[in-house]
């Protein structure tokens, strides 16, 4: 019996596991899996319903590690991993995408004598201000067996040495959820609120430091997003990093709708009939390209770069003045046709399931 924790710390990351568990069911007498959820991100979404919603069960520990700086949760997690290993251990650790907890656990895991899965391996960005990308560069470092999305990330991971027998291009778990609720997609309250229109809105998230932390530039750049929508509404879910600096600014705009953060199946419905999404999150450039939306990416670097060269995405860039020229081309319709990435189809949970019992077996 092969026992596997499976690590998830934010709420992107249960996302990312649910397929997994769910392919993992057929494999009950031959692997023996604990869902351990470090607590690294509190999140008022993340209730008993969410994990209804998607599928998954409850988590079989919580280690409550909470909010710090990157050094205190860092430590906190390995701390307590490292307890919960010596209480009652397991024989490999599988962690995905690239939070804090991914970069924490896989270090524990992997001194303890564990093996350690990577899912979501080899994605980079190169932009070292990132914490995002020291937490990949470690853990890809002392991984056995990294599962990718794609063949860019392949690639990565053979000029850092990896073999290809370490090497698992299995596609991407977000989009086997997406795919397995599509048809489960919640129109949110905010729709007739709005009396918003299939393809006549924009839908809009900003999160990170280099956007939301300078006042001005924030600023700036929401009222070039206004002025470049041409009057349609903008729909946008509020993180609670940017509410704090929104509150200070007291930007109104008669088309700028704020909303509180919306569960899975309402944003996802948001996001599937927007006439396009503006965004600064990696997970989002996926879930777009799938569904073929337009998508305006405020960054000046992606660890995705399949969504722009096959998807629906496009990198603008952190500067306010680029977006005039990006929301040009939408309303023109001058805007690209996208294609679904390689192995993106629903079935990545099932490949993994079964590379895990050949591997460990």
């Amino acid at each position: 019996m092969i026992r596997l924790d499976i690590i998830a710390g934010a709420r992107p990351n249960f996302m990312k596991i649910a397929p997994i568990i769910e392919a993992l069911k057929p494999y009950e007498g031959k692997i023996k899996y604990r869902l351990v959820h470090t607590g690294q991100h509190y999140d008022e979404k993340m209730s008993g319903s969410f994990f209804r919603e998607l599928g998954i069960p409850s988590p079989d520990v919580n280690l409550e590690v909470g909010s710090g700086t990157q050094a205190e949760q860092t430590s906190r997690i390995m701390t307590r991993y490292e307890s919960l290993l010596m209480q009652s251990p397991a024989d490999c650790c599988l962690v995905v995408g690239d939070v804090t907890s991914t970069m924490a656990c896989s270090i524990t895991a992997k001194k303890m004598g564990l093996k350690v899965v990577h899912v979501e391996a080899g994605i980079r960005s190169r932009d070292l201000s990132m914490p995002e990308e020291i937490n990949r560069m470690v853990t890809d470092a002392i991984t056995d067996y990294c599962f990718t999305t794609s063949e860019v990330a392949n690639e990565n991971l053979r000029e850092l040495g990896h073999g290809e027998d370490n090497i698992c291009f299995v596609g991407n778990t977000m989009i086997d959820t997406l795919l397995k609720n599509m048809d489960r997609l919640k129109r949110p309250q905010v729709w007739d609120d709005l009396s918003l229109k299939e393809g006549h809105y924009f839908v809009m998230t900003l999160h990170r430091p280099a956007n939301v932390d300078e006042e001005r530039k924030l600023a700036e750049l929401i009222d070039e997003v206004v002025l470049g929508a041409r009057s349609l509404p903008i729909v946008f879910p509020v993180h609670p990093r940017t509410a704090k600096v929104l509150k200070k600014l007291g930007i109104q705009s008669e088309n700028l709708h704020m909303i509180g953060p919306l569960g899975y199946l309402e944003f996802n419905y948001l996001v599937k009939n927007a006439f396009a999404v503006i965004t600064d999150s990696g997970g989002i450039t996926e879930e777009t390209t799938v569904m073929n939306v337009p998508c305006l990416t405020l960054r000046d670097n992606t660890e995705r770069p399949e969504t722009i060269t096959l998807g629906t995405n496009e990198l603008v860039g952190t500067d306010p003045s680029e977006i005039a020229p990006f929301m040009k081309r939408l309303h023109e319709g001058q805007w690209k046709k996208g294609q679904i990435p390689p192995l993106w189809d629903g079935k990545t949970g099932q490949r993994i399931a079964k590379l895990l019992l050949e591997k460990l077996g």
